[in-house]
């Protein structure tokens, strides 16, 4: 079994197979915590801001773990709902609706948290990488998918280091192009794909972030010219 050593290399190695978007000002977006410090390396390796785009998952009753689906920020929040576990374990529209407006207050506190009010980057023309650490179900990603795909922006891109194929399979209508190191068919946890795989705390995020945060002037530089 293919191994990773940790989420920088990962990101390095994600960033060789994007170097074709380097010419199209791209936009990394990463789905915090643990796909910042991916997000990171592709952002510096295609000289392109990074920002987020914040989804939290809506887990079950009695069961926190066990995705019902996901939401994502946005003027109009996008929500992903795996209806066939909803309808199985019996879940009421009631707990749902109750868990999403819990779910958006949490998200509009890690955006103040982790860019301190700083606007999100705008996609319109531009293309949008989306990146995470890994997927498993894929409700997550499909939230952030569909919040990006609303900005507008000319071209999407999903860029993970592990999912297995038939949730790429499941995610490829939404997106133009989706690049992934290893799916394999039994996933697992995404964590044994890694041999260093800690927790992502949110000061890390926060450096990260203002890290890769480019200068206006640095921005505009790498806007594709007229006669490109």
């Amino acid at each position: 079994m293919e191994i990773l050593q940790d989420r920088a290399e990962a990101g390095r190695l994600l960033a060789q197979r994007l170097m074709s978007c380097r010419g199209q000002h791209p936009v990394v977006l990463a789905l915090p915590r643990g796909g910042v410090p991916v997000a990171f390396e592709i952002a510096r390796a295609l000289h392109a801001p990074l920002d987020l785009v914040l989804v939290r998952k809506i887990g079950a009753p009695w069961q926190p773990e066990l995705a019902l689906g996901a939401v994502a920020d946005g003027d109009q929040p996008d929500i992903a709902l795996n209806q066939p576990i909803i309808a199985e374990l019996g879940v009421e529209d009631g707990y749902v609706e109750h868990k999403v407006r819990q779910l958006l207050t949490e998200i509009e506190r890690r955006r103040a948290l982790y860019l301190g009010g700083r606007a999100a980057i705008p996609l319109q023309g531009r293309t949008a990488i989306v990146v995470d650490d890994g997927i498993a179900t894929g409700a997550t990603m499909e939230a952030a998918l569909k919040s990006v795909r609303r900005r507008g922006p000319k071209s999407l891109v999903m860029a993970v280091p592990v999912a297995p194929p038939d949730t790429l399979e499941r995610l490829r209508p939404t997106v133009d192009d989706i690049v992934c190191l290893l799916a394999p068919d039994d996933l697992g946890a995404i964590g044994t794909f890694y041999r260093h795989f800690p927790q992502i705390e949110d000061e890390e995020v926060i450096d990260l972030l203002a890290r890769g945060a480019i200068a206006p002037d640095a921005a505009e530089s790498a806007k594709p010219s007229a006669d490109r």
